[in-house]
């Protein structure tokens, strides 16, 4: 009974609470499937390319925020409203090829479903609340998390801090615990 209340708890906390579960469900899922993985060596090498792309994405988006100060509109800003959960979703995705495992793709896709369209409004009321006719005028101009390239001279202007894109978000910590699932994942190549 005790074990049917909790799951009851979890799943309304997860209704109306999601931010909170967001990172802990996405570390959970990486750590799962990098303990249970079989990885196959294509899907791997594969899944391995996608893992440094979304680094790299974080990473280049982290390098352009001005939180809360200036609404950024330039580098990745100018594709996507949303890059660093594209980086996310890039990093799921190559984990889960990574890994192998036949249902790890439908995993990440209900966790996607789950988190981040709430997530996705939740940031853009909040970015709308501050910047008002700046972000309405972005927000026409950009999707959320589709990448559109015919953007990319909007994307050439503002500058990339490498020093604030290891500081924001914790970056270099994200880096290094992906970096070391990867590494526990390719001790199961065949």
């Amino acid at each position: 009974m005790a074990i049917v209340f909790g799951l009851q708890r979890f799943f309304h906390d997860i209704r109306y609470h999601r931010e909170r579960y967001r990172q802990f469900i996405g570390i959970s899922f990486v750590i799962l499937i990098s303990v249970v993985g079989k990885p196959e060596e294509l899907l791997f090498f594969t899944g391995l390319a996608f893992v440094f792309l979304g680094i790299a994405v974080r990473l280049w988006s982290s390098g352009h925020i001005k939180k809360n100060r200036v609404l950024a509109t330039d580098g990745p800003y100018a594709f996507v409203r949303h890059p660093l959960y594209v980086g996310n979703i890039t990093l799921g995705f190559g984990f889960a090829l990574a890994s192998s495992l036949w249902w790890s793709l439908p995993l990440l896709i209900l966790i996607l479903l789950v988190f981040y369209p709430q997530a996705v409004r939740r940031e853009d009321e909040n970015l709308h609340h501050m910047f008002k006719k700046d972000w309405e005028q972005w927000r026409t101009e950009t999707p959320a998390l589709i990448p559109r390239i015919s953007r990319y001279r909007k994307a050439q202007g503002g500058r990339w801090s490498f020093t604030q894109s290891l500081r924001q978000n914790g970056e270099p910590i994200i880096a290094l615990f992906l970096l070391f699932w990867l590494y526990f994942l390719s001790l199961g190549l065949h």
